[in-house]
């Protein structure tokens, strides 16, 4: 339950960081372009696990960490996918 519920918390914005990377592939835009949702996904993740780590703490704490840790993960393949050469 700890771990299940910040993974369907972060699941709906990752997915459309997804959609928007793919998108933007899809739409043959330029590198930055297509790497500004991960950017912008990884600079939140930064941000909550500031935020659970240093303000809130405890078990609380942990719930923004674990949505931290799944919003990278998020981040990281829309990396590999914004990076990944157009055919």
């Amino acid at each position: 339950m700890m771990m299940g519920v910040p993974l369907l918390i972060g699941l709906v914005p990752g997915l459309i960081v997804l959609l928007l990377t793919w998108l933007f592939r899809r739409m043959k835009w330029r590198l930055p372009v297509r790497m500004i949702p991960a950017i912008l996904t990884a600079i939140a993740s930064i941000v909550l696990f500031y935020i659970g780590y240093v303000e809130v703490r405890g078990f609380e704490g942990a719930a923004y960490l674990f949505l931290a840790v799944f919003l990278i993960l998020f981040a990281a393949i829309s990396f590999v996918m914004a990076k990944k050469p157009l055919r």
